[in-house]
């Protein structure tokens, strides 16, 4: 799934100009990993936006049948941009700022076999 994610190079879905705002100046870049493949965002956004920008549509998978979800609402109202960052599950990708060598997964499920901190057999 992650092949089929990262489709597209980085900053290839980049705005460079906006009928309002203009040129937009460009940002430091970081880089971070995205399911072990490297991938960039720009300083100051979120991950949603770097992983879009990126070629990545799907976040997480649905526990029952394994849906495919990605960024919805983009607020951080909804579940369906949750990914597991630095181990950690269900961090919503739209309200997390991006930083330099994060480890940045898809969500399967309830993403409870990436951090089981009470080491139960689920």
């Amino acid at each position: 799934m992650a092949d089929e994610n990262l489709g597209a190079p980085a900053g290839a879905r980049r705005i460079a100009s906006h009928p309002i705002l203009g040129d937009l100046l460009p940002a430091g870049q970081v880089v971070f990993t995205f399911d072990g493949q490297e991938v960039s965002g720009r300083e100051g956004e979120t991950l949603l936006p770097a992983l879009l920008a990126s070629g990545v549509r799907v976040l997480r998978t649905m526990p029952d049948l394994g849906d495919p979800r990605g960024g919805y609402c983009l607020v951080g109202r909804c579940s369906d941009c949750q990914v597991v960052v630095d181990g950690v599950p269900s961090v919503r990708a739209c309200t997390t700022a991006v930083r330099r060598g994060m480890d940045v997964r898809t969500q399967h499920g309830l993403g409870t076999d990436a951090w089981n901190v009470a080491g139960d057999d689920l």
